[in-house]
C-alpha cells in the first residue's frame, strides 16, 4: 500500500519534468558517468536541448551501418554504449560531437527536426553525406571540421538555402563542389 501510495503521489511530479523543455545549458558527454546520466536524462529529462560529444578514454559507441572493419577490430575489446539514446531526445537545438567514437553510418544523428547548431570535429570513423542534412530543416549552424569520411557537394546544403546563417567545412577531402552556390542564401553571415 505505501509504495502505491507514494506511486500516485509523486507520479504528477514526473510527468511534470518529463514536459519540462531544459534551458540551452551545455550537458557534456566525455566519461562513462556522464553518459549514464544522459541514459537517465533521456526518459527523466527528454527535452535537454543541448549535447556535446567527447572521447570516452576506452569505451566507444556501438558501431554503426559500414563500420570502418580495421577500426572495429581494433575497438573490438572496448566497453560499447548506445549512441542511439540520443534519438529521445526530440527538442535537440545544438548538437557537438568532437572527437567522439564512432565508426559508420549513424542515421539517427541526422533527424532532429529542431536542432539548429551541428558541430562534428575529428570523428574520423563517421560516415555521413551532405546530403543527410535535409533530415535538419531548421538548421543555422553548420560545423564539419577534420572530417575524413564525409562525403558529398556543397550544392547539397541548398536543401537548408532558408535556415543556414553559418557554415564552416575545414580539412573534409572528399567534400567537393564551391561555396559560390551558397551565394544566395539570405541569411548566411559567415562562410568559411
Amino acid at each position: 500500500d505505501l509504495l502505491k501510495w507514494r506511486s500516485r503521489r509523486y507520479q504528477p511530479t514526473v510527468e511534470a519534468a518529463k514536459r519540462t523543455i531544459v534551458p540551452m545549458t551545455e550537458f557534456r558527454v566525455d566519461d562513462v558517468r556522464e553518459y549514464n546520466a544522459l541514459v537517465a536524462m533521456s526518459t527523466a529529462l527528454p527535452n535537454l536541448q543541448q549535447i556535446y560529444f567527447r572521447r570516452l578514454n576506452e569505451d566507444k559507441y556501438s558501431d554503426g551501418d559500414d563500420p570502418d572493419e580495421e577500426e572495429a577490430t581494433d575497438t573490438a575489446n572496448f566497453i560499447t554504449h548506445d549512441i542511439e539514446i540520443l534519438s529521445r531526445f526530440r527538442k535537440l537545438r545544438s548538437l557537438e560531437l568532437v572527437l567522439t567514437p564512432l565508426n559508420g553510418r549513424y542515421p539517427i544523428l541526422f533527424n532532429f527536426p529542431l536542432l539548429h547548431k551541428l558541430n562534428i570535429t575529428m570523428c574520423h570513423h563517421l560516415k555521413w553525406d551532405l546530403e543527410m542534412l535535409e533530415g535538419l530543416p531548421l538548421l543555422k549552424e553548420l560545423s564539419c571540421c577534420h572530417l575524413d569520411s564525409v562525403t558529398g557537394n556543397i550544392i547539397s546544403l541548398r536543401v537548408l538555402k532558408d535556415t543556414l546563417e553559418e557554415v564552416a567545412i575545414r580539412d573534409c577531402p572528399r567534400v567537393q563542389g564551391n561555396f559560390m552556390d551558397l551565394a544566395d542564401f539570405p541569411r548566411l553571415k559567415e562562410l568559411d
